[in-house]
């Protein structure tokens, strides 16, 4: 029961995300509770909904273990779409890598130092979004994923995946966990072949709950529920870390101060040679935006004038491109606020965005037309003239939407990137 129940809600999950993702539909509340967009939130944009949002996702998987990375993860579902054609019964016990420790640390590390460059190229989330935003490097990873899970199933998630190994660590230590109880077990072996974790060891009655990612599929295989979820008996639930074990631990945590600070130097470093980008408002600047923007797309696809673009050899991050769909910034929206679930958009109000200068128009006296058109749809009245004489622009007014330029018939008008938003 506990599987159809937890399939089921991966299912919806999953639905959800896909609709979101193409711009149908969008749940707010599916993309905050990611894991690593809500970490780098909490870090960058702090508010006490973010910080309570993360803390009760760590409490819950305190209490049950991984059900993120079998619910909630979209790409965790992909992988387990895809490992039925590689058919049951076939898995083999699988080693704990200490690799995934290091990984984690360095682009956690990085990532709370304030760059999110390296997690973005390993980040779940991140690699379903811009998968199917037609992303190339997304489309690649996926395809690399799918390909692994045919040989090794679920080894991304056990031991690639920074976020599964982060959360990993606290199922290790959680109140309710998948055991055997070896009074009832037959060694049919069942549960071992049938684990798309490989956490499973029946001929010494163990269960990896650290790499286990809960999908339950053991509880339904098992001919005489021997495998049980919940509170393991007091016998079975010493905790005596390894000599190894805890070398390697002061080892990762070394690695994750060391990344830290990296991530410190690749934030205040990496965009600064970058010129003439247009960010959405919210942005900030440059360096903010490729340090914290995670690609997963979903601003693209909700942006009602689509003049959002993807990452790209100028930009490493999204940004905007005012000679895509509609070709101007809408004055009354703030949908790419809305969705991002990283805090690399920052949330603001309507009247925020009314008040935010992302770029600056310049009219070319010499190319202008003389029409007015520019004059009649600047939302802030930020243009004016005269009689037979070209328009003009007050530069403490414009905000940088870009309407004037959609109109303008002569090309007389360009939108200039600026360094920093500013509020008007």
């Amino acid at each position: 029961m506990l599987y159809k129940i937890r399939l089921g809600i991966a299912i919806l999950i999953f639905i959800m995300a896909i609709l979101a993702v193409v711009g149908v539909f969008y749940p707010l509340p599916l993309f905050n509770i990611q894991m690593a967009p809500l970490i780098q939130r909490v870090i960058i944009d702090f508010s006490v909904i973010s910080a309570v949002t993360l803390v009760v996702m760590l409490l819950l998987t305190l209490l049950f273990g991984r059900f993120y990375c079998s619910m909630l993860c979209p790409l965790g579902l992909i992988q387990e779409i895809t490992a039925l054609f590689r058919g049951e019964g076939n898995e083999e016990p699988r080693k704990n890598l200490p690799v995934k420790y290091f990984i984690a640390a360095i682009t956690i590390g990085a990532m709370i130092g304030g760059s999110a460059l390296l997690i973005r190229y390993l980040e779940p989330y991140t690699y379903f979004g811009s998968a199917f935003t037609l992303s190339v490097i997304g489309i690649i990873a996926l395809i690399a994923i799918i390909v692994l899970t045919l040989f090794k199933n679920r080894y991304f998630c056990t031991n690639i995946c920074p976020v599964g190994c982060l959360l990993g660590l606290l199922s290790k230590i959680s109140l309710l966990k998948i055991y055997i109880n070896e009074d009832e077990c037959l060694s049919c072996g069942m549960c071992e072949r049938n684990c798309p974790a490989g956490c499973i060891e029946v001929d010494n009655a163990k269960v990896d709950n650290e790499t286990c990612v809960k999908c339950f599929k053991c509880l339904n295989q098992c001919p005489k529920n021997a495998i049980k979820y919940g509170i393991k008996p007091i016998k079975n639930t010493e905790f005596s870390p390894k000599r190894r074990e805890l070398i390697t631990f002061g080892a990762a945590l070394i690695v994750l101060a060391g990344a830290i600070k990296a991530g410190i130097e690749i934030g205040k470093t990496a965009a600064e040679k970058i010129k003439n980008i247009i960010l959405p408002p919210g942005a900030d600047n440059a360096q903010r935006m490729f340090n914290k923007c995670l690609n997963c797309n979903l601003c693209i696809n909700a942006c009602p004038n689509k003049i959002l673009t993807k990452a790209n050899k100028d930009f490493g991050a999204v940004h905007i491109n005012y000679t895509k769909g509609e070709k101007h910034c809408k004055y009354d929206c703030i949908e790419c606020s809305k969705v991002c679930p990283s805090g690399a958009i920052k949330k603001i109000t309507i009247e925020e965005k009314q008040r935010t200068r992302i770029a600056m128009a310049v009219i070319n006296p010499e190319k202008c037309n003389k029409n007015g058109m520019c004059i009649n749809v600047c939302p802030v009245n930020a243009i004016t003239k005269e009689a037979n004489e070209p328009a003009k622009i007050d530069a403490s007014k414009c905000i940088g939407c870009g309407k004037c330029k959609s109109v303008c018939t002569s090309g007389a008008i360009e939108i200039f990137a600026i360094n920093e938003q500013q509020r008007v």
